[in-house]
């Protein structure tokens, strides 16, 4: 039908006769050459599909690449300032500045950022990304035994997820400043120095979590932070036997924690759950002795329900 449309808009009776031809061959068992056409449609296997992150391929129909866009350079604020310029979100997000300014702008229009003119930043309205996942099941369902533990402990106590190098926190139960004033649910840690991040990586195959490692920036926030790969595979290996992550001041000075993973009803590691303490306070022998029980406790409770 297409073509007949643009045979009749055209008005070229050449061309009616030339697919009427067709049809005539067609009917009698010639197909028309069509080859021309379809290589020149007929895209390269790695133009039509590409590895997502889950490590899936997405065809090239399913793939919407200005979706994906947008939420890179949504990502890009969570790299430092608040406040960015088209240039730097353009270097923080990989795009060109040209996609980078239509999709601050689009955000702009949304509702979604602000800007002076120069320098864009996000509104609260962002948070409305967020929600949907804070308020899904599993940060609902772990939040009263936090509540519960950081009651009996009189500690800070905070669940998190693994995104790639990083831990994601989807919930909190505070009981006083430790390892920053900023800590709440859907702020970030690195995961190869802190607890939360060493149970979360431990519990993945071994050239997994290494590839996440050789793939992390591992800076040394303190003097006794591990950072070779070698010697954070050796601590991984001895985390996954002893089932928990103690971490003596590497994150921060003057700040320990202890985390359990957390396990859903067919055993598979969908969180961790952790206690910070104060370095001053709390020994590493009071947090494996007093602390790890109750950890224990509560992971047992949450593996009976956790979807």
């Amino acid at each position: 039908m297409r073509d007949i449309g643009i045979v009749f808009r055209h008005g070229r009776l050449c061309d009616t006769a030339k697919m009427c031809n067709n049809r005539t061959k067609s009917s009698r068992g010639q197909m028309p050459n069509t080859t021309a056409k379809t290589s020149r449609n007929v895209k390269p296997a790695a133009e039509k599909e590409a590895p997502s992150s889950t490590g899936r391929y997405l065809q090239g129909v399913d793939r919407m690449g200005g979706f994906a866009k947008g939420l890179s350079v949504i990502e890009s604020f969570g790299r430092g300032r608040s406040a960015l310029t088209i240039a730097e979100v353009a270097r923080l997000s990989g795009l060109d500045r040209a996609s980078a300014r239509r999709c601050l702008l689009t955000l702009v229009e949304a509702g979604y950022a602000t800007t002076d003119g120069r320098y864009f930043e996000l509104t609260p309205r962002i948070l409305r990304l967020g929600h949907s996942y804070l308020a899904a099941s599993l940060p609902r369902l772990i939040q009263p035994s936090l509540d519960r533990l950081a009651d009996e402990l009189r500690e800070s106590c905070s669940a998190a997820v693994l995104d790639g190098p990083e831990i994601v926190y989807i919930a909190r139960a505070v009981h006083h400043r430790i390892m920053g004033t900023g800590l709440h649910a859907g702020s970030r840690l690195p995961a190869f120095c802190s607890s939360l991040g060493r149970v979360l990586l431990a519990s993945l195959p071994l050239e997994q979590s290494r590839a996440i490692l050789r793939a992390s920036e591992r800076p040394a926030l303190t003097e006794k932070t591990l950072t070779r790969i070698d010697d954070l595979m050796a601590e991984l290996s001895r985390v996954r036997a002893a089932g928990y992550s103690i971490i003596d001041q590497e994150l921060e000075v003057g700040a320990r924690s202890i985390a359990v993973p957390i396990n859903n009803l067919s055993g598979k590691t969908v969180a961790a759950i952790t206690v910070g303490v104060l370095a001053a306070r709390v020994s590493v022998e009071k947090l494996r002795d007093e602390y790890l029980p109750r950890l224990l406790d509560v992971k047992s409770q949450l593996s009976t329900f956790l979807p």
